[in-house]
């Protein structure tokens, strides 16, 4: 029996459709919904329309935490561009044989649950931890270093665990790149250093807006890479919406927070085609700079 491809094409799209709505939009509708009414103790939630929630967040330590979390999901998005960009152009480079390998070796983390790897790197910067006891038994330190439950542990988690994320999108648009326009830029005398920001940044920037994007937003929600490396003194703003839900159950107010971080995804996104629509206008290159 052969099967309409009309029929199919339609199945296709409402099966993803209704999972959509389903699974993503109705729970995000009811997040937004319980930000805006007000805290039960008995019932979790009451009928009673309230923006209270969203004003705690403008409380100073609501605030410092947003902040915090910000700078260092900020701080992890600079350090795995730093770190992403060069290794993405290397990969580019390669023939397709040794492209697909390295792409192999970067998908083998993803074999290992997160958190046991977030255990891994709380057992290389304690005080007794590998990195510790190399520079002791080195010299090159005479006590222990307090690595362990600080930014810089939680930044260095974040970057460990999401760097894939921003290497992926900066590869496809890296190896979708047209080697012709850089020895047309040659010809017109351009440097390599002319060649790069002219070029490949450019062309390249919907890669960095989405692998910045697949890094920033869930490094702000990974609560327990923050539990684990950043103490309590280095939280994310995930900590605050899994404290709310969990521990003290004031639903309303870590469903506020859970929109302020749909707010940020919407932003990113607007950037990302903001980002899109200026490399298909203008195509990131003006032969009168070079």
């Amino acid at each position: 029996m052969k099967l309409d491809r009309g029929f199919f094409k339609f199945l296709s799209i409402g099966l993803i459709s209704s999972w959509l709505v389903l699974f993503v939009f109705f729970p995000n509708l009811l997040v937004v919904i319980t930000s805006f009414l007000t805290r039960d103790p008995v019932d979790l939630v009451a009928a009673q329309p309230s923006i209270d929630s969203y004003a705690r967040t403008f409380d100073w330590l609501y605030l410092q935490v947003l902040w915090d979390s910000l700078k260092m999901s900020l701080l992890a998005t600079f350090a795995c561009l730093l770190l992403g960009y060069p290794f993405a152009m290397a990969v580019a480079s390669l023939s397709k044989r040794w492209q697909a390998i390295m792409l192999f070796l970067l998908i083998v983390p993803f074999w290992t649950n997160s958190l046991v790897r977030t255990y891994a790197i709380q057992f290389m910067l304690g005080k007794h931890g590998l990195i510790n006891q190399f520079l002791l038994f080195s010299g090159i330190i005479d006590k222990p270093l307090d690595l362990l439950y600080t930014q810089f542990a939680v930044i260095l988690g974040l970057c460990y665990i999401l760097l894939p994320f921003m290497i992926f999108p900066l590869y496809s648009s890296l190896e979708k790149l047209d080697t012709r326009l850089y020895k047309a830029a040659t010809d017109l005398g351009a440097n390599s250093w002319s060649r790069f920001r002219l070029i490949t940044i450019p062309l390249t920037l919907p890669g960095i807006v989405a692998g910045c994007l697949m890094v920033f937003l869930p490094s702000m929600g990974m609560f327990y890479i923050a539990d684990l490396l950043g103490g309590a003194k280095n939280l994310l703003l995930g900590n605050v919406i899994k404290t709310q839900f969990l521990n003290t159950a004031d639903w309303p107010f870590g469903s506020a927070f859970s929109v302020i971080m749909m707010l940020l995804l919407g932003a990113m996104l607007w950037l990302y085609y903001r980002a899109t629509r200026y490399v298909s206008k203008k195509g990131g290159i003006d032969g009168a700079d070079f």
